[in-house]
């Protein structure tokens, strides 16, 4: 029987050359240290989600695949937790296949699908983005740690309050970079991201 064995590293490629040709912003990712590529804008929103969800270590796209009901089935992503746990999950719009999470089952591998509604519910996913525009910015060390002092000292600030505390940086790019990077936290579902948005520093 042909179905559950794993794709070929021929097959995956030629599922990951197929989704290369696409361009989804924002273009730059934190958490995946491979080459991004997505099939749809819904999958690369997801991703971001990705990227600011404090409990991922890392996630991949389009690397691994099953033989389900006799075609090729490859997930969206593989997800790994700070747990430990690892997860294959596939952005959809709002139907999902049970065959295919059956047959991940059936080898031992979690699947999971994430619907459109999820994945655009509230402020967070627009928050990502405009976080995101600035994942390739980097911080200079004195503005980082003159941030991370002041917050030692007040325990948090607004985005307003962090302005005058940059000097080689531009303040949001500075501030998404450490947000990206673990170094702050702030609300990324409550309302836009704005002066008023409170800084923390980042706490595991």
């Amino acid at each position: 029987m042909l179905d559950r064995l794993p794709a070929t590293e021929a097959e995956l490629e030629a599922v990951f050359l197929r989704a290369s040709v696409n361009t989804f912003y924002p273009k730059a990712t934190v958490r995946c240290p491979d080459d991004a590529v997505f099939r749809t804008q819904l999958a690369r929103d997801l991703a971001c989600l990705l990227d600011v969800d404090d409990t991922v270590v890392a996630w991949s796209t389009l690397c691994f695949g099953l033989r389900v009901d006799g075609r090729i089935y490859v997930p969206d992503f593989v997800v790994t937790y700070e747990s430990g746990r690892t997860e294959f999950l596939d952005a959809v719009e709002l139907t999902d296949d049970p065959a295919v999470t059956e047959a991940f089952a059936c080898v031992q591998r979690r699947h999971r699908y994430v619907p459109r509604l999820a994945i655009e519910e509230g402020w967070r996913l627009q928050n990502a983005k405009d976080l995101l525009r600035y994942a390739r910015h980097r911080i200079s060390l004195n503005d980082r740690v003159r941030l991370l002092a002041a917050l030692d000292e007040t325990g948090s600030l607004t985005v307003a309050e962090c302005f005058h505390l940059f000097r080689e940086t531009q303040p949001m790019s500075g501030i998404s970079w450490m947000v990206l990077n673990r170094f702050l936290s702030m609300d990324l579902d409550a309302a836009p991201i704005g002066p008023e948005t409170l800084i923390r520093r980042f706490v595991r």
